[in-house]
């Protein structure tokens, strides 16, 4: 499992409100939630890093 770095992260109240009602529809965490969004993002850019297993799409 890779290591996980904390950092402070700073939104508005509706951002936050929205993200947390999002992530409890998807019976996630608000910091999976987070997390999901941007490895999602990073997938489609194709930005994750080499050796990733999300790196691709099994088809």
């Amino acid at each position: 499992m890779a290591k996980k770095k904390a950092f402070a992260l700073r939104l508005d109240e509706n951002m936050m409100k929205a993200l947390e009602k999002w992530a409890a529809d998807e019976f996630r965490s608000t910091n999976g939630q987070l997390e999901w969004i941007i490895r999602e993002s990073l997938k489609k850019s194709g930005r994750l890093p080499k050796g990733d297993p999300d790196q691709k799409d099994p088809e």
